[in-house]
């Protein structure tokens, strides 16, 4: 319906922008979170009050028609409110809406009142703005969120709403992170103070008294508050990564499914009172350690790559084994004379004894004992037992150490190359979030790319170092008010892979040229190379007193010559120390790390040193100060003394192989975080399965045990060298017990004492156990060694390039040093993998 107008022309503008406000807010419904019918609404409710009449306003009655017939079609009107059919905008009812579009198309603009209309207008305007600040903030935040995954090297593929985005930052924020580390060291460390507990001084059976178990709920409570941490952590990770997501994530389905059996068996512990005799969910703890670190899992996939191939070599080894067994057999049958019998009695008494005494020879440990009795009868014995460990020992374990590192030597570089896709994929996924908001509302663009004033408003926002982000601004400032290209913008992330160094404090300027001549004296390296002669004679004389003194009796010595020396060294430690931040300034003094070390290290000398002249008073002939205690101060400022020798530590920059070496052993112990991540998963594992195996089959002599006493036990047993702390009766004594048949040292006497024990089965345990350990990672650890120092070595001209003038600002990481060696992946492999993003929606 239709009214008649007035023919005025003074509100068709407005009317206009009217009819295309309400036109593009309904056409919006579907994408924004507020029903636009609402808002709608929300305006005329505004600009024409509930209760108003045309009466009380000056309009004619052809305007009042057409205002009551919009509000009737809005549904402002009594009796009349339309619902959304669902949950926020998808599922709005737009018909009324509609309606009222068209209604305003067949009227005449003039029909509305122009302070009406302008009231309508401002307030959609208003609405406008906060609409497209609240989408400009939803930008920056995925932008800071992607720039956070570049920089950590995560993947970005996760929810991307702004609620979904706070709960991910809040996820990877540095509580919550060292919350979830310590509740997995936690449940870790509960396997010390559980039944059985390892709060005992001693694990040897002979001397170890009755240990405290906790009672029944404590541990258990613990526990419980463990589990609830994960299962925090589970559904977090699984509502941020979405449904589709986590049914594909084999870890994430491993990890609701460990949760699981953990809780369903810590009933069951609580329902038997803590009696059950099994407990399983102890055997799955460590993979909460392995699921929480990347690094593990790609250490796992390395290992699962390399099993067939280390599988071949493995059944070489057995055929190997078996072979000589059977030669050993026949040779050794115990018919010809003594030698052979004691050699078939002790070695090859049946098939199980000799494969285990011959598997023990593949790793030496009963070398040459296993060939003494037949080669002290017969020089041509020693042939068979040389042939078997050239093959094995020095062969086929070779060959296997040479396999698991071809598998592993690009371990390193995958890694490296994985990362840097990960970061160049987060930084993309920035740009096109911000280069969307650089041409939108601009009537003309200035092309495609990201404003640097935006990025610096997300730098804002990310979590950085606070050294390190001014650093990175600065960096952005440079570029002007020109559009960031992309791969500018990917270039700016190389500064996000540089340690900055903090500028040291300035010197103290002095007047006096007196003072300035001290100064540039105690502040040059001579000076330091004079503390180091000075501490390298302080060690000279301690070891050569401790030489001297070595076959005199305590109460025979005199230490009045020593003591003398240790004063006088200890006065120049001090002078030295006044010296310095005398010359450097005290700020400057303590911003050198040397420094930092030397002077605790003199604080505390002098401290124990007139503590000493206190008690012992000042040395004189006939000083014994070590008489008056087990470990007097004296014997206290000696044992310091000897740390003087980590001064020495700081010569090492000036010898560049040696540089060499100790950046390479630096870079190992960060690396390691992943190996001994493993090495723990398969100490823990191991040694619960050995308390549930092996647990009370250790028994002291004369308590009913098997055992034979000391004195009759046979040269090289068990009893005989006293191994009896060497048990799994504790989760302690496990943990040494595996640690020293890892070492495959008299491991012969461990697979002997415990077959005796508790049966011949036990040597499975025990072989599979040397398998995993000794064999496969340890190889692992020299393969990862093999890999840092081959690549520092090759590639060490760059290392001194990048390293540069020692004053430069900032140092450089692994992962920028071999940056130049790694392939770049391509603009389509990048926009091919944020088109597949679940999530992702790109404010354009």
């Amino acid at each position: 319906m239709c009214f008649p107008g007035d023919g005025g022309q003074s509100g068709a503008v407005v009317h206009g922008l009217l009819r295309f406000w309400l036109w593009y807010l309904c056409s919006r419904a579907v994408h924004t979170s507020v029903c636009s019918l609402y808002r709608l609404r929300a305006v005329f409710r505004s600009c024409w009050p509930k209760g108003a009449t045309c009466e009380n306003r000056i309009f004619n009655r052809n305007r009042c028609r057409v205002i009551s017939r919009i509000r009737e079609l809005l549904g402002l009107r009594a009796g009349s409110s339309p619902r959304p059919r669902g949950p926020g905008c998808l599922g709005c009812t737009l018909s009324p809406g509609r309606r009222a579009v068209r209604f305003l198309r067949c009227c005449e603009p003039r029909l509305l009142m122009p302070a009406f209309s302008l009231c309508v207008q401002q307030q959609l305007l208003h609405q406008s703005h906060r609409g497209a600040a609240s989408r400009q903030d939803l930008c920056f935040d995925q932008a800071a969120v992607f720039i956070e995954d570049a920089i950590q090297y995560r993947s970005i593929n996760h929810r991307m709403d702004a609620r979904s985005m706070w709960l991910y930052r809040l996820y990877y924020s540095n509580t919550f992170q060292w919350t979830l580390s310590l509740t997995i060291s936690l449940i870790l460390l509960l396997a010390f103070i559980e039944t059985p507990s390892s709060l005992t001084s001693t694990a040897d059976v002979r001397f170890r008294s009755a240990p405290w178990d906790p009672p029944c709920g404590l541990t258990e409570s613990v526990e419980a508050l463990c589990l609830l941490v994960f299962v925090a952590d589970v559904s977090v990770k699984s509502y941020l990564v979405g449904w589709a997501q986590f049914r594909k994530n084999p870890w994430l389905l491993a990890y609701l499914a460990v949760l699981v059996v953990s809780l369903a068996d810590w009933i069951v512990s609580l329902s038997l009172v803590c009696q059950e005799p099994l407990r399983i969910r102890r055997l799955f703890r460590p993979f909460f350690l392995m699921q929480n670190s990347s690094m593990m899992k790609k250490t796992l996939k390395c290992i699962r790559s390399s099993l067939p191939e280390m599988a071949s070599v493995v059944l070489l080894l057995a055929l190997h084994l078996c072979v000589f067994t059977m030669l050993g057999m026949l040779l050794f049958t115990g018919e010809k004379d003594d030698g052979q019998d004691r050699e078939r009695l002790t070695y090859f008494r049946n098939l199980p004894e000799a494969l285990t005494s011959l598997l023990v020879l593949l790793t030496t440990a009963n070398n040459p004992d296993v060939m003494t009795p037949a080669y002290s009868k017969n020089r041509a014995y020693a042939i068979f037992f040389i042939v078997f460990t050239l093959i094995g020992s020095l062969f086929l374990m070779n060959l296997l150490t040479a396999i698991i590192y071809n598998q592993f030597r690009g371990y390193l570089m995958k890694s490296f190359q994985t990362s840097l896709f990960r970061r160049r994929l987060g930084a993309r996924a920035a740009y096109e979030v911000l280069s969307s908001m650089s041409t939108r509302g601009e009537a003309h663009p200035r092309g495609v790319g990201v404003d640097p004033q935006d990025f610096l408003q997300v730098l804002q926002r990310v979590q950085l170092d606070s050294h390190q982000k001014p650093v990175i601004m600065e960096k952005v400032r440079s570029y002007g008010g020109d559009l960031l290209s992309a791969e500018e913008f990917q270039k700016l992330f190389n500064e996000f892979d540089k340690r900055v160094i903090k500028e040291r404090p300035p010197r103290p300027e002095y007047r006096s040229p007196f003072l300035r001549s001290a100064q540039f004296l105690f502040s040059h390296r001579y000076f330091d190379y004079l503390g180091n002669l000075i501490a390298l004679g302080n060690l000279v004389s301690i070891s050569v007193f401790l030489v001297f003194d070595a076959d005199v009796l305590p109460g025979d010595r005199d230490d009045f010559v020593l003591g003398i020396l240790n004063c006088v060294f200890i006065l120049y430690y001090v002078l030295e120390l006044l010296l310095k931040a005398f010359a450097l300034g005290l700020r400057r003094y303590l911003s050198y790390s040397s420094n930092v070390f030397d002077g605790l290290l003199t604080v505390v000398l002098l401290v124990l040193e007139i503590s000493t002249l206190a008690v012992y008073r000042f040395p004189h002939p006939g000083w014994k100060p070590e008489m008056l205690g087990l470990l007097s101060l004296w014997d206290m400022a000696r044992l310091v003394n000897m740390f003087i020798v980590f001064r020495f530590l700081r010569i090492i920059p000036s010898m560049k192989l040696m540089a060499l070496v100790a950046s390479t052993i630096l870079d190992l112990i960060k690396n390691m975080r992943a190996f001994g991540g493993i090495l723990v998963v398969v100490y823990y594992v191991f040694a619960i399965l050995g308390i549930n195996l092996f647990r009370g089959v250790v028994v002291a002599p004369g308590n009913g045990s098997l055992a034979p006493d000391n004195s009759s036990a046979p040269c090289g047993s068990f009893e005989q060298l006293e191994y009896w702390a060497n048990n799994f009766d504790d989760f302690a004594a496990a943990l040494i017990t595996l640690w020293n048949v890892m070492v495959v040292n008299n491991w012969q006497v461990f697979l002997d004492a415990y077959r005796r024990f508790s049966g011949p089965w036990s040597k499975m345990y025990f072989v599979l156990w040397w398998l995993v350990s000794s064999v496969i990672w340890v190889n692992l650890f020299l393969a990862l060694i093999l890999e840092n120092f081959l690549h520092k070595w090759d590639r060490r001209a760059h290392l001194q390039s990048l390293a540069g003038d020692p004053d430069t600002c900032c140092q450089v990481t692994v992962d920028l040093l071999f940056r130049d060696v790694l392939e770049e992946p391509t603009e389509e492999e990048l926009l091919e993998r944020l088109s597949c993003h679940p999530h992702l929606r790109l404010c354009r």
